[in-house]
């Protein structure tokens, strides 16, 4: 009896086996051909091209995963991406410290600046 209820087992998982195998995309239906195309896992590119960075942009950024760590290609491109923004900002801020500077120097309010009341 033993015996008789090992093969039956052995038969029923090989059946199992090769109906879920030979479907060809192991749903077990019919066969279609293989399996489905993978999607790459590619970016999306979340940052705005029109506009410069915030924060929210830095932080909804996700980057796609490889089988060891990150891709470097769109890696790379994010954190140039950043840090030309950041040089720009830096430049844009030293211009105006500048300006602000120069403008102390020379005893003038800045531009746009309203008078004192009862000056």
């Amino acid at each position: 009896m033993f015996w008789f209820l090992m093969a039956a087992m052995v038969a029923v998982v090989a059946a199992v086996a090769l109906a879920v195998l030979g479907s060809g995309d192991g749903s077990g239906g019919p066969v279609t051909g293989g399996l489905p195309e993978a999607q790459p896992d590619r970016a999306d590119d979340p940052l705005p091209v029109d506009r410069p960075l915030s924060a929210a942009d830095v932080v909804a950024v996700r980057l796609p995963v490889a089988a060891r760590g990150y891709r470097m290609a769109e890696t790379d491109d994010v954190l140039d991406r950043l840090a030309a923004e950041l040089a720009e900002r830096d430049a844009r801020i030293a211009a105006l410290e500048y300006e602000l500077g120069r403008v102390r120097e020379d005893g003038r309010p800045p531009a746009g600046a309203e008078a004192e009341p009862g000056a």
